[in-house]
């Protein structure tokens, strides 16, 4: 039996994020784009220079992302990409599932015994679709938050629940919608992942009574720009599911859009990844040119 590895601290998502800067008035859906791809660009630039310890770059990068707007810029462009009228709200592709794949039993308040409990990270508004659901009990975080409703958090920090306190402290979904590639570095992507089975909890009600419903509660509710597993030079489809599988997920429900991939992934078992010994490395699985680098390492 091998030694127990010490474990490192994962690294805070806040610490590539700049600071909120002032607000700006509305954005054509032009401009949205082109602002979100730049800070996206630029929050990598910023990371590379970071780990290169290249502080001359370090400096003109957050210079420039302030001068950009920063991050509160970034936010709201981000919030009117969700506006209804913009098809941009990615939860209604949730809720749609949660109609079709919930018992009446569990999607109706009055009869269920108790509430689903549902934790979004990066959230940005307080009225989309899954909160205006009323099946779930919100818990929304955000590195820096804009509304009185949304905790100002990192995920990374979050206090996880001890096993006594999971049912109660535990979450039946955990949303990941456009988290994730947000983070800089690939390992840190990895480590979001694996760090979201600590959240999920395993409750009588999330369970179906007999074999004609599937369980798909808890589970982990994972959205990506397409081109990350469409045209990615190091993650495919095949790669990711690997992934996901050896962490103790199966996937329950999936939808690709033109510029979107969403996924349903349902956790088999309460121990999560716990013991197991899972590695995924940087390996090219699409060879090819005008492929992107996104990839996520599990270490």
């Amino acid at each position: 039996m091998t030694a127990n590895k010490k474990r490192k601290k994962p690294h805070l998502l806040s610490h590539t994020r700049p600071t909120v800067s002032t607000r700006i008035p509305a954005l054509s859906s032009q401009a949205t784009r082109s602002l979100i791809r730049k800070f996206h660009n630029l929050q990598k630039q910023l990371h590379t220079a970071l780990s290169n310890g290249d502080n001359v770059a370090v400096d003109s990068l957050r210079a420039e992302l302030a001068a950009s707007g920063g991050l509160q810029k970034y936010q709201e462009a981000s919030i009117q990409g969700q506006s209804s009228e913009r098809g941009g709200d990615t939860s209604k592709v949730l809720m749609e599932w949660m109609e079709v794949m919930l018992p009446d039993k569990m999607r109706d308040r009055s009869t269920r015994k108790e509430n689903l409990r549902m934790l979004e990270v990066g959230a940005l508004k307080v009225d989309n679709a899954c909160s205006r659901s009323r099946i779930f009990d919100m818990t929304r975080i955000d590195l820096y938050s804009q509304h009185p409703d949304i905790q100002t958090q990192d995920f990374m920090e979050r206090a996880l629940p001890s096993q006594s306190m999971l049912e109660e402290d535990g979450f039946d979904i955990v949303s990941l919608s456009l988290v994730v590639n947000y983070v800089g570095d690939a390992v840190r992507r990895g480590e979001m992942l694996k760090r979201v089975s600590a959240f999920l909890r395993f409750t009588q009600s999330a369970h179906a009574e007999d074999d004609t419903n599937i369980s798909i509660l808890p589970a982990l509710f994972l959205v990506l720009p397409a081109p990350c597993v469409t045209n990615s030079r190091y993650l495919d489809e095949e790669t990711l599911e690997g992934m996901m599988m050896a962490s103790g997920y199966v996937q329950t429900m999936k939808k690709f859009s033109r510029k979107l991939v969403y996924y349903l992934w349902s956790l088999t078992s309460a121990h999560g990844c716990e013991g197991r010994d899972l590695v995924f490395k940087k390996q090219e699985v699409r060879p090819g040119g005008q492929r992107n680098n996104f990839t996520i390492i599990l270490q």
